[in-house]
């Protein structure tokens, strides 16, 4: 897999990808992760990015130019199945898109940044919008260290136990079971003895029920917290 990433702040995207599961998935060379400058495409001799927006209010707005140049470049050069851009009001990132956009090949994602690009971007550019949360970031170079590393934690090979993957929370629709390991007693807090049994079918009984009681709880809260 390949992704590209068109950013302004480059700088905030090199930590992220520089330890843990994405750097090993970079070593194995499993995933290729690109990051674009967009200032290197922007206009004039002082690579102009950004510009007031029609109609007035604070703020600027990313320019359409640098955008659609740095989108032309990559696509002369392969064929992507996704352009997405990573805004707050777009559809809320779930392990379903995830997984979706795992089996993908070559994927662009663009940060937006500043009060957000030019609506003509999101109109005939783009192919999926994305948000991780109803807030406002400086940019969106979190959201897509964020969406990246959900991504590539999922692609074959990354992880060390293939398994790991299929039970983490949201795969199924439920929600993680609870997780013990050493010691089994610590300050007279004890593991469940059903986990220190040995016997697998009880053990496997008790985490589905476990993922079931978490969910109707997470469920039963977000109902409370829009009342």
């Amino acid at each position: 897999m390949r992704i590209d990433i068109l950013t302004l702040l480059p700088e905030l995207l090199k930590g992220p990808f520089d330890a843990s599961i994405v750097k090993r998935a970079l070593e194995k060379s499993l995933v290729e992760i690109h990051i674009h400058d967009l200032r290197s495409y922007g206009l004039g001799k002082h690579r102009q990015v950004d510009d007031y927006p029609y109609g007035g209010g604070a703020g600027m707005v990313m320019r359409i130019e640098p955008i659609e140049r740095c989108l032309e470049k990559l696509q002369s050069e392969r064929t992507y199945d996704e352009i997405i851009f990573m805004a707050p009001d777009g559809h809320r990132f779930s392990q379903a898109q995830a997984n979706e956009l795992s089996l993908k090949k070559n994927l662009i994602i663009l940060c937006g940044h500043y009060k957000g690009v030019d609506q003509r971007v999101r109109d005939y550019l783009i192919t999926r919008e994305i948000s991780i949360g109803e807030y406002v970031l400086s940019g969106g170079e979190i959201p897509a260290a964020v969406v990246t590393d959900a991504i590539v934690r999922l692609i074959p090979g990354v992880l060390g136990d293939e398994t790991s993957a299929l039970t983490d929370s949201f795969q199924d629709g439920l929600l993680g079971k609870s997780v013990y390991t050493r010691p089994s007693q610590y300050k007279g807090w004890g593991v469940p003895d059903i986990l220190l049994s040995g016997d697998f079918q009880k053990i496997d009984h008790w985490c589905y029920e476990q993922s079931l009681r978490h969910t109707r709880e997470r469920i039963s809260k977000a109902r409370e917290d829009t009342r």
